[in-house]
């Protein structure tokens, strides 16, 4: 076997395992992101909203736009949240049953299993007491540190799935998907992130139970929530189908009036696990 022989054939080996690496780590992200569906919810009533339990645990992160050190989140007990953002459908049974007062516009997009906008923190509180009046109760908004860390799901990547944005993986503008900057899409219409919860990053912004503050306001980085009801602007995360992917990461935040509604925003819920 002649020195240029040799050559070729290690040249031909190089290739073949370079091609198993490639393909051997697009099967495993594949295998690790397909994994999340199995993982296993509940719902306490036949209208209720399919819940998956959030364990405890903590987070860093850094706040967007700032050079700030990094910050940590602190979970001290696990929580259910529910796996999609409250749907059209879900919240038109709360109608049906004379607790949530408003049948807001679906902006001509349909409604059923599309999540229920143009609706303020206040009906949202409505739909809430519904809940807790056809359960055990323990249905609340989530926290913005709540919703954070269950949006990281345990990830330190940009997005759940990686620093880059996916086709088909989020609905938001540029985001690959036939709602790009048009609309809301049907929940659960793209995979899961690691702890089983869809539409985490955009499709509409979420309600949460915190009052706006400014980031030189020093947050609290624990789930020991008190009561606050005397703000006017409450925060929102997710971002939306509307907004570009540097919106619709973990940390992203925004404001809105409490008394006010947008066809951007929605919400989902969680439950205190006793």
């Amino acid at each position: 076997m002649n020195i240029n022989t040799k050559i070729l054939i290690i040249v031909i080996n190089i290739a073949f395992l370079a091609i198993f690496l490639i393909s051997y780590s697009v099967f495993a992200e594949e295998m690790a992101i397909s994994g999340t569906e199995a993982i296993s919810s509940f719902k306490e009533c036949e209208v209720c909203p399919e819940m998956v339990i959030i364990p405890s645990g903590k987070i860093d992160y850094k706040e967007i736009d700032t050079n700030s050190k990094f910050s940590q989140i602190i979970i001290n007990k696990p929580f259910a949240m529910s796996i999609f953002e409250v749907t059209w459908s879900e919240w038109l049974t709360c109608v049906k049953q004379k607790i949530c007062k408003k049948i807001p516009s679906d902006q001509g997009w349909g409604k059923k299993d599309l999540p229920i906008i143009n609706i303020s923190w206040f009906d949202a509180l409505d739909y809430i007491r519904f809940l807790n009046q056809i359960t055990d109760g323990n249905y609340r908004l989530p926290s913005e540190q709540e919703w954070q860390y269950a949006a990281r799901s345990n990830t330190k990547s940009k997005f759940w799935w990686g620093n880059t944005v996916r086709k088909n993986y989020a609905n938001c503008r540029v985001c690959g998907t036939q709602w790009d900057g048009k609309q809301s899409s049907p929940v659960g219409s793209f995979k899961p992130n690691y702890f089983g919860l869809y539409d985490m990053n955009g499709n509409v912004w979420e309600w949460t139970s915190d009052c706006w503050f400014n980031k030189n306001h020093k947050r609290s980085k624990s789930n020991n929530i008190k009561n606050r009801n005397s703000c006017d602007d409450r925060v929102i995360k997710s971002g939306s189908w509307y907004y570009i992917p540097k919106l619709i990461t973990p940390e992203a935040r925004s404001k809105f009036p409490a008394d006010l509604f947008s066809y951007n925003i929605g919400f989902r819920v969680i439950k205190d696990l006793n």
